[in-house]
């Protein structure tokens, strides 16, 4: 009896399984991002309102009344001190921060906003990048040039000063684009100003592999038997580049979640009373010397998160394709 050959994807999948750091990585970002969805039932369980200010919230530890808001026992003793981390969940975990909100819940549904917002900017970025990179290098001419020649402009940029600029003009009055309006405060901001910069560091590598694909022989076969450029695009490149959009989506959700929590610890990213890990390292600068934890448990996270992305990337990249040489840096 002959032995059924296992195909491409199958194969890639298992080398992909046998890589412990990269399954061990997928493991830890799917815990974090299970924590984050459940940030709602959390908040719920606590009874307390992540974006309210509790400044006379009083707990019960051990039996004991305690403030949230601890009189300041240094100096003149003037102003107040947040409670430091209970370790107890659903009873200030991490502790509070200086408006007495619980650190924990923020930081669950800090968690939330960073992962959305990075994971909905990856798909814009991959849609654009995509779209520019497939009609440049297929069609040539002066559509490469053209496009080419934009993306080179936005290539120029530093990418956090382009996103800077774009949400400082933004932030203000959000945007209007005839019948599509997006507030200010909307998380939409964020997204389309990250997926815009980082659409370069897609576009460039597709373009290159679109180019040396619309010169193959299967793709010139098609061209002479006159079928449709839309059809061969879609039929017969676009496939040919999936492994490269998949190795993307790990990496560039990194590289987004990075500008997303520059952004926010900004102020010009995401907006109250919405929150995310940038705005809270943001809150917790005033309380490094005091609560310290504040600060550094998103810092944590996004540190975390980034390097489980990175890794489960680096082990998508060799499962799928050994040879490839996706890089999203300058060369």
């Amino acid at each position: 009896m002959s032995r059924r050959t296992r195909g491409p994807w199958a194969v890639a999948f298992a080398k992909l399984a046998r890589n412990r750091a990269a399954m061990a990585s997928l493991a830890v970002f799917l815990l974090i991002v299970l924590a984050c969805f459940s940030a709602p039932l959390y908040a719920n369980w606590a009874g307390t309102d992540p974006f309210a200010s509790t400044l006379d919230a009083v707990i019960q530890i051990d039996g004991a009344d305690v403030a949230v808001m601890e009189q300041s026992t240094e100096g003149l003793g003037l102003g107040y001190t947040p409670i430091g981390p209970t370790w107890r969940l659903g009873n200030y975990f991490l502790g509070a921060d200086s408006q007495g909100r619980d650190v924990m819940a923020r930081m669950l549904y800090g968690g939330l906003s960073s992962l959305l917002i990075s994971g909905a900017a990856t798909i814009f970025t991959l849609i654009l990048g995509t779209a520019a990179g497939l009609v440049a290098g297929y069609f040539g001419g002066i559509t490469d040039t053209v496009l080419s020649r934009f993306l080179d402009v936005l290539w120029a940029f530093p990418i956090y000063l382009l996103a800077i600029s774009l949400a400082i003009v933004t932030i203000s009055q959000g945007i209007s684009i005839g019948p599509i309006e997006i507030e200010s405060g909307s998380l939409w901001l964020p997204v389309i100003i990250i997926g815009i910069v980082y659409v370069p560091y897609v576009a460039r590598p597709i373009r290159g592999q679109v180019l040396s694909l619309r010169h193959s022989e299967f793709v010139l076969a098609a061209i002479n038997l006159g079928v449709p450029g839309w059809r061969i695009l879609w039929r017969d490149i676009l496939p040919n580049i999936t492994t490269t959009l998949i190795v993307f989506i790990p990496l560039m959700m990194a590289l987004n979640m990075l500008t997303e929590s520059a952004l926010s610890f900004l102020s010009i990213g995401v907006q109250p009373p919405a929150a995310s890990w940038g705005t809270i390292i943001q809150d917790g600068q005033a309380l490094l010397y005091t609560r310290p934890l504040v600060a550094l448990a998103p810092g944590l996270a996004i540190a975390i998160s980034v390097m489980t992305l990175n890794v489960f990337g680096d082990g998508l990249r060799d499962a799928l394709d050994p040879r490839s040489k996706v890089r999203l840096g300058r060369d």
